[in-house]
């Protein structure tokens, strides 16, 4: 089991400049270890605040773009430039003010049918993320949220997802939110060498203390996952997410 690390900030804004600094660290490491990051981001409201300081004047010339590949953790299974979709928003707030080359962004193929882009998603990381312990490969970041019922990627409670252990990418069927969606799975998620869940606002309170604290059951929490991850794993969290917490 890992140990998971809590971070806790006053407000979003700190947590998101605080997180910012790691993945400058983060991936200078990575490209002066190999020549090259890979890092899969996150959807929401959290993600976001943390793209646009990092597309910011402030923070945009101090990553090597060019030998960054950003890829996607889930996403809702839309077109890339619908309102919903996860790249749309990752592509508003950060890939679109940065130069990251294209060729090094890969939003999922809706035009497939879900599992057939499911498995295009997994033969683009399988090509581009370097392997390590039993094949897998690892990616230097992954950045997650967690919703205020446990869930984390697009593992949401009692969905088949959560029983996947060969496939690394799967479209996974989520209807409590009537919806599909392109998830990482277990194996992928916890293979990665760092990992980092952004959290804020009361109503994750609950959903953290469980992922962290709570008697382990992944079909009901499935951010329990993180527990067995072979890399770091730090839950960044404003005042208001960590109120659940022991400690």
């Amino acid at each position: 089991m890992t140990t998971i690390r809590t971070e806790v900030y006053e407000d979003a804004d700190q947590l998101a400049r605080s997180v910012a600094e790691r993945v400058i660290t983060i991936v200078d490491a990575a490209i002066n270890a190999r020549g090259s990051c890979a890092i899969a981001l996150a959807g929401g409201s959290t993600p976001k605040r943390l793209y646009d300081l990092l597309a910011s004047d402030e923070f945009r010339d101090r990553i090597d773009w060019t030998r960054t590949q950003l890829f996607l953790g889930d996403e809702r299974f839309v077109p890339p430039d619908h309102p919903d979709s996860n790249f749309r928003m990752a592509k508003e707030a950060l890939i679109n003010h940065v130069p990251v080359p294209e060729s090094q962004t890969f939003p999922v193929r809706s035009e497939m049918e879900p599992d057939a882009a499911a498995s295009h998603c997994e033969k683009q990381i399988r090509a581009n993320v370097p392997t390590g312990q039993d094949g897998l490969p690892v990616f230097d970041l992954i950045l997650l949220g967690i919703g205020d019922d446990g869930h984390t990627a697009s593992l949401f409670p009692g969905t088949n997802a959560l029983a996947e252990n060969n496939r690394l990418v799967v479209a996974n069927d989520v209807p409590q939110q009537e919806s599909t969606r392109i998830t990482f799975t277990i194996p992928l998620l916890q293979a990665a060498n760092e990992t980092i869940v952004l959290a804020t606002g009361a109503g994750k309170a609950e959903a953290v203390a469980k992922a962290i604290e709570g008697p382990q059951n992944i079909d009901e929490t499935p951010c329990q996952i993180l527990r067995e991850s072979r890399g770091a794993v730090t839950f960044a969290l404003d005042r208001e997410a960590a109120a659940g917490l022991s400690t």
